[in-house]
């Protein structure tokens, strides 16, 4: 394997995932064919990939969740490390990110870890403690004369052997509450506790726990500020052609030799990323990202949840609908994208009412209640940024002639074509694309401004996403006052489901 030490920069694994979930997307290529089926699911785990988030897969027993999670880890290219190291330090890390038998060392040797050695699995039950966790004190160092509280005195087992790789913990709510909390600063800060030892170091994971949504037997509860750092997926069985095909193709079988050689993985490289392979090439209209930033603060007082979203809810939806436009190769977040990206951001960040929740709902029937009230605030959030808009445009906009234009343009099946053939619409959307309704727009992304000064400038195809999203929120604005019947609904224009 050809390698230059010198120009290889190390990079978190959570971006090396996003690197490689991008490139074979933008490939056409299922990044998770170990995973049959299920693409609700996938979907879902893609997105929270692409977010820089942390899974928590939630189902019965049987369903794949520890096959997902070692799906990812086969995705990472090989990385170098410090030859020997248990903890797979990177030659090119700084010294306080080097466990301590690493640190000051020049020019170490190294050697290179595959994806599938770059996981680690920890089994949760009712004896897993921080042993099992972090680690154990290297009694043998002891009785050689290291102190018990010097931090080379110290066997790092599950996470910390998972180290720039995926850890998956399987059973998450069976490991006991104050035992759990010992993921809190791994997720938040990326960083690892050791009390005894007054240490505190760096950990580079990708976090993948498995287990039963919270209002469900379990052992332990999970503890609600680590399920707000986690993205709840839910993940059945397989539809029955795919479950007769996996029967075919995984049940026992004899094979002509015994001890086969390795199996055979695709060859992977060694990456150098660059920031830019990285940044999102999809943005969020204003209007979008006042829609989840009003949808996630009606969880607040939404009669049918009980806590709302915190402002993580805001943060990972508005994240998770621009992973959905990438997921789509799309450039613009479209409002099914907003509601994707809402559902997987509130899942695990908001409690519905009790009686909403049948006691013997399997938990994919919890979440699918759960992404039922989500589309419900949706719809209100979507009417009224849509309306607020209608309200600032009325000088330019006649609403009845713009309805009028919008029921032909529908019927036309032109919905994002021939825009200035229809001159309320145009109007309306020309006004969309002008507005700058708050100073921090230009957090967004340049596209707006660039559209605003120089729209020939854009690529057609993305300039006709951006306008078909504004589009699709006024036809909602439209269709909650009435304006648009229901059978305007139309491939093209998203509109949220209500609550029966």
């Amino acid at each position: 394997m050809r390698f230059n030490l010198r120009s290889y920069h190390p990079i978190p694994v959570s971006y090396e995932l996003r690197y490689v979930m991008l490139r074979k997307l933008r490939g056409g290529v299922d990044p998770l064919p170990d995973i049959e089926g299920r693409q609700e699911t996938k979907d879902d785990v893609i997105r929270a990939v692409l977010s820089n988030s942390h899974v928590y897969l939630v189902s019965r027993e049987g369903t794949g969740k520890t096959r997902l999670a070692e799906a990812l880890a086969k995705l990472l290219p090989p990385v170098p490390k410090i030859k020997d190291c248990p903890y797979n330090c990177d030659p090119k890390w700084p010294d306080d990110w080097k466990c301590p038998s690493c640190r000051g060392l020049k020019d170490p040797e190294i050697e290179f870890i595959s994806g599938k050695e770059r996981y680690s699995r920890i089994q949760g039950n009712e004896y897993t403690n921080e042993a099992k966790i972090l680690g154990v004190k290297d009694i043998q160092a002891i009785v050689q004369g290291d102190s018990p509280t010097d931090p080379k005195a110290f066997i790092g087992t599950g996470v910390l052997r998972g180290n720039r790789g995926v850890v998956c913990v399987d059973e998450l709510p069976a490991i006991p509450t104050k035992v759990q909390v010992l993921f809190h600063p791994m997720l938040q800060e990326s960083k690892i506790v050791l009390e005894e030892y007054n240490w505190v170091r760096p950990i580079d994971i990708f976090f993948v726990a498995t287990g039963n949504p919270a209002g469900f037997s379990h052992v332990n509860r999970v503890p609600e500020p680590l399920l707000d750092r986690l993205e709840l997926i839910p993940m059945g069985l397989p539809d029955e052609p795919v479950e007769r095909e996996i029967m075919l193709k995984e049940g026992f079988r004899v094979y002509d030799d015994f001890f086969p050689e390795k199996t055979r993985e695709e060859k992977t490289e060694p990456v150098n990323v660059k920031p830019a392979d990285l940044k999102r090439r999809a943005t969020a209209p204003w209007w979008m990202v006042d829609v989840v930033g009003k949808a996630v603060r009606y969880t607040r007082d939404c009669p049918n949840v009980d806590r709302g979203a915190s402002i993580r809810g805001s943060i990972k939806s508005l994240d998770h609908a621009l992973s959905s436009a990438e997921l789509r190769g799309a450039g613009v977040v479209g409002l099914e994208d907003t509601a994707y990206g809402l559902k997987l951001g509130l899942r695990g960040r908001i409690r519905l009412r009790a009686d909403l929740v049948g006691f013997d709902d399997s938990p994919a029937a919890f979440m699918r209640r759960n992404d039922e009230v989500v589309e419900d605030i949706l719809w209100y959030a979507a009417r009224d940024v849509g309306a607020d808009a209608l309200a600032e445009a009325e000088d330019r906009v006649d609403r009845d002639e713009l309805a009028s234009e919008m029921r032909r343009l529908i019927d036309a099946g032109e919905v994002a074509e021939a825009f200035k053939d229809y001159p309320a619409v145009y109007a309306a959307v020309s006004f969309m694309e002008e507005a700058k309704p708050w100073e921090s727009l230009s957090l967004v992304s340049d596209l707006g401004d660039l559209i605003r000064e120089s729209p020939a400038a854009v690529d057609p195809q993305v300039l006709g996403e951006y306008r078909l999203s504004a589009l699709e929120l006024l036809a909602n604005a439209l269709l909650a006052e009435g304006k648009l019947e229901a059978k305007a609904r139309v491939p093209g224009i998203f509109v949220p489901r209500r609550m029966g």
